[in-house]
């Protein structure tokens, strides 16, 4: 039978949090983070809970706990308001201030991981003033600024990679087990021939909508595995997948992360 999502959870938490998907909608919907459309915003949590759920994404508590937040702010918001409660702070106000405090510090965090890989995985290349006029005259070419894709970009590309294909909806196998360690070692069989891949490539001759999910979890295992990196140029750029590590590390070797997987296999259990 297949190895459908009940057999394998993927822990949320190492990726995003309940506020890195708040800031993502907020982006997404290009909001103003001090006068935030709750309504909005609840209805579009819950749909990505549903995501999570439907791909058997292990969901961290604090999602549910800021889920039962938005609903308190959004029923305070819907409640009449007398002349001395308008007085009184907005509903909104905590959470924008969260908000606010933790993209500081994701910035800060950010900005410290970027020096910490100067002079260790980017070299900065020294030239003399007379070599910085000579390439003045040459031909310039657009330079393309990749930046690392979030875990809710890929699921927003995996939705709507799901929502653009005629899949055949498994109702009952008979023969053929799809494993996550099995796409994890196809995955690695394309990276070890290119360093990037397209992410819709990562699907290609999936029949059904279990294989493309197993497919999905294999991707989100090697990125918890930083094996490989979610990429994109920009805001309606495709995403691709590059890897992450050279083409002979030990990672890059089927046995060695079929370990990994089989021993988690082994203590999370099959239903």
């Amino acid at each position: 039978m297949l190895e459908t999502r009940e057999s394998w959870r993927v822990q949320l938490e190492i990726f995003e949090g309940p506020l890195d998907l708040l800031l993502f909608l907020i982006r997404k919907n290009e909001i103003d983070i001090y006068d935030i459309p709750i309504n909005i915003i609840v209805d579009q949590y819950q749909q990505y809970l549903e995501i999570m759920r439907s791909l058997n994404l292990e969901i961290a508590g604090e999602f549910l706990v800021m889920a039962a937040t938005l609903s308190q702010i959004k029923s305070k918001m819907l409640l009449p308001r007398s002349e001395v409660e308008e007085e009184e702070e907005d509903p909104r106000a905590e959470l924008v201030d969260r908000l606010l405090e933790y993209q500081r510090f994701k910035e800060a965090a950010g900005e410290l991981i970027s020096r910490a890989q100067l002079g260790r995985e980017v070299f900065v290349r020294e030239f003399d003033e007379e070599s910085l006029k000579g390439l003045v005259g040459e031909v310039k070419r657009e330079r393309l600024e990749f930046e690392e894709v979030d875990l809710f970009k890929l699921m927003d590309a995996f939705q709507a990679l799901l929502d653009s294909r005629s899949l055949q909806e498994i109702k009952r196998v008979v023969v053929e087990r799809v494993k996550v360690v099995d796409r994890i070692a196809a995955i690695l069989e394309k990276l070890r021939e290119n360093e990037f891949l397209e992410f819709t490539a990562l699907f290609s001759g999936s029949r059904s909508k279990a294989e493309m999910v197993v497919t999905f979890l294999a991707l989100l295992e090697l990125i918890r595995l930083q094996v490989v990196k979610a990429f994109q140029a920009g805001n309606f750029a495709p995403i691709s997948i590059k890897r992450a590590v050279p083409a002979d590390d030990q990672k890059m070797k089927p046995g060695y992360l079929t370990s990994l997987v089989s021993e988690k296999e082994s203590q999370g259990g099959e239903e």
